[in-house]
This record gives structure tokens, sequence and C-alpha cells, in this order.
């Protein structure tokens, strides 16, 4: 039995301190999970291309540039390079360079490049919220762990407790102080705290397999945690109506929703451009090559030569009818507007639910600790008596059992109370701009 009992007690060290050389802390671990996530990747590709989109609109002030070839061929009654009409067949080539520059647009310009650099600064923020979310999905697999390390030294315990009642009642037995019967019962209950330490091992496996997954490694071995120390002083910070307004002034969700607001006003006034002239500057080169069947023409190089010509002009284009086109799209954009509104009330609304979640969480998780404080104490006092009163005699293996369960449950709650404290806690300075760390 003691031989069982040591290399259960080994394989559980080994397990606990594999990769010693490197254990993780919570701040590394929120880091390499920014840094390796594919979602957040992918966020940042999205960011991305509204930079490129945010070029586009801004090169839309330069002028353009295009050229043109063209070779036709006509057939029976056509114009000739004499400027008569004759029955031949005949062809051109024509060459032709142009640019044009937009000089007034309704401001639709303007209004277009703030609308993407708005656009760009709320994918900025998407990015930024993106890298909270795995932050906080990365603290609550972190304290999981942590509440799972406890539960399997509390359930190693156990085994060691099971295990030294076994060698008392043999060495008794042996002396002919125990019954068989009180040795095979309390076998029983050695063998099950030792299916429960496995279960928690198992658990302990699996919560580090989960952390490891987010972390995009590409395996839990030799991955290992730090144990925090809880501060013995429990206190909660603020109110959450003030934790909520200092989350107003930086978290990225909001903005993101606000800066969409401003785009919506943005869209509008692009919708407004269209009511108003627009006015370019075009100018370019041209010439042309005729050739008439039949008739004698000059060179391909004289006549491109002497077909040379420039032009340049303005374009006012000025909006009449459009069979209320313009119209509806104000008012669409408008309609756009008051929605972006409404995202930007209820993020707000659901933003301050999660802060008094998260406080009054934290409020009960300290009534609990101290609380769970109170009843280990208590639950340790009564198993120490009721121990010393089943070693003499004076109490059975059932009085035995029920005080050690419920001194290791007590254990396992302050353990839970514990660690929800600190994850709670946690969570409202991460709310009030700090960052994640136990």
């Amino acid at each position: 039995m003691k031989k069982v009992l040591l290399l259960f007690i080994v394989f559980h060290f080994s397990f606990s301190t594999a990769g010693a050389q490197k254990q993780w802390t919570l701040r590394e671990c929120c880091e390499y999970a920014v840094s390796h996530n594919l979602k957040i990747k992918q966020q940042d590709n999205l960011r991305r291309q509204r930079e490129l989109q945010l070029s586009t609109a801004k090169n839309s002030r330069l002028p353009d540039l295009s050229g043109s070839v063209g070779e036709s061929f006509s057939f029976g009654r056509g114009l000739t390079m004499d400027n008569t009409y004759t029955n031949r067949s005949t062809s051109s080539t024509s060459f032709s360079i142009g640019t044009s520059v937009p000089l007034f647009t309704g401001f639709q310009i303007p209004n277009n490049i703030k609308l993407n650099q708005l656009n760009l600064e709320a994918a900025t923020q998407d990015l930024e919220k993106a890298k909270n979310d795995i932050r906080m999905q990365v603290a609550q697999a972190y304290v999981q762990i942590l509440y799972d390390m406890e539960i399997a030294d509390v359930a190693v315990r156990q085994v060691e407790i099971d295990s030294m009642q076994v060698a008392r009642l043999q060495a008794f037995l042996e002396n002919g102080k125990a019954s068989g019967a009180e040795l095979s019962q309390q076998k029983a209950t050695h063998a099950q705290s030792m299916l429960t330490a496995t279960q928690a091992q198992n658990n302990l496996q699996l919560s580090i397999l989960a952390l490891t997954q987010l972390l995009e490694l590409p395996t839990p071995e030799g991955f290992s945690i730090v144990r925090p120390n809880v501060p013995s002083n429990l206190t909660i910070p603020i109110n959450p109506n003030q934790i909520y307004q200092e989350s107003l002034l930086f978290k990225p969700e909001v903005k993101a929703e606000q800066l969409r607001l401003d785009a919506s006003e943005k869209s509008i006034k692009i919708a407004q451009a269209a009511l108003y002239p627009t006015l370019s500057l075009s100018g370019g080169l041209q010439t042309n090559y005729y050739k008439t069947g039949g008739m004698p023409s000059e060179s391909f190089s004289s006549q491109l030569k002497n077909n040379f010509s420039q032009y340049i002009g303005l374009n006012l284009n000025i909006p009449i009818f459009n069979r209320f086109s313009t119209r509806n799209n104000i008012r669409s954009a408008r309609i756009d507007r008051e929605n972006q509104q409404l995202q930007l009330d209820n993020v707000k609304k659901n933003l301050y639910k999660e802060i008094q979640q998260v406080y009054y969480n934290a409020v009960a998780a300290q009534a609990k600790y101290e609380s769970c404080e109170v009843a280990r104490q208590s639950s340790e006092d009564a198993f120490t008596l009721t121990q010393a009163k089943y070693e003499n005699g004076k109490a059975n293996i059932t009085e035995f059992n029920e005080a050690k369960n419920r001194f290791l449950k007590a254990e396992s709650d302050l353990v839970q109370a514990r660690y929800e404290y600190l994850y709670q806690t946690s969570l409202l300075d991460f709310y009030r701009g700090k960052q994640l760390s136990f």
C-alpha cells in the first residue's frame, strides 16, 4: 500500500511540475495568445483592408490617365481623308491619351476620405476588442487550471489520509486489535479516494489542454502555470457606476460604435453631394491615320504628324431630376445613422450589464470566501477531533469518513471561492483599463 501511495504521489508531482523550466504567468499567456490567435489575425486583415480603402479614397483627388488605340474599317460610301464621300473601303487608325481631374464634387471626396478614416479607426478598435476577448478567455481558462490544481492537491491529501489509516489498521490487525472487516472497509475508502484523485488529475489535464489550445500551442506537454498569491485583504473596488463611467472612456467596443456613428454622419453628406453640380477638368492628345482603298494617301508617319491635335476642356454637370434617387439615398443614410445610434446605446447598455454582473459576482465571491474560511477551520477542527477518536476506537469508520469528507469539501469550497474572488476582482480592474494579471 505504501508503494502504491508513493507511486501516486510521484505521478502527481511529476505532472504538476512538468516543464518547470517554463512556468507561464497570466500576462505571458495573454500576450502569447494575442500574438498567435488566428481570429485576431483575421481581424487584423480586416483592418488592413480598411487601410487600403482609405488610400483609395485619398487617391481619388489625383488626376487619372488613360490611353487608347483604335482600328476601324468601313465599306461602301464613306468619308475620305480629303473630306469627300466615295464608295470605297476605308481604314482608320487612331491614337489618343487623356486625363481628367475632379475640381468640385459637392464635397463628396473629402467626406469619403473622412468616412474611410473613421472606418479604419473603428476597425482598429474592433481589433483591440478581439484582443480583449481572447484575454478574458485566457484568464478564465487560467483560473480553471488553478482551481483544478487545488482540487487535485486536496484529492492527494485525501489519499494520504486514507493510506495512513489503512497502514494503521493493517498494523492493528496483525496485533489483533482490529478486525479484517474494518481493514477491508478502510481499503475500499482508500480505493475511492484514489479514483477521486485520478479524476481530479484528468480534469486538470483537460483544463491545461483548453488553455494551450487558446494559446495555439501544438501540445500541452510540459506546460505549467504560476500559482498566484491571493491577497489576504479582500476589498471590492468602488461601485459599478463609477467603473462604468471609467470604462466608457477607453473600451474599444464603445469607441468603435461611436466612430461608426460619426461615419454615418459622413455617409449622409456623401449622399447629399449628389445635389450639387460637379466640375472637372480634362485634356488630352490624339492623332489619326486614314487609308482609302484605291486612292493615294500620305505615309503613316506623315499622317500621324499632320493629324496630331491637343484638347483641354471643363465639364460642368448639373443634376436636375434623377427620379428621387438622391432624396431616397439621403433618407436611407439618415435611417442608417439612427440605427447606428441605437447600436451604440445597446453596446453601452450591455457593457453596464456586464460590469454590474462582475461587480456583484465579486461581492458574492468575497462573502463566500470569508464564510468558507470559517467553515474550513471548523471542519478541520472537527476532523482532527474525530480522527483522534477513530484512532482510539471511540468513533467508527463512518463517522471518520463523514468528518473527513466535510473537511475536504470545505477545502474545495474555499479554493473555489478564493479563485472566483481573484478572477472577478481582476475583471473589474480590467474594465477600468488595467491589464489582466494575478
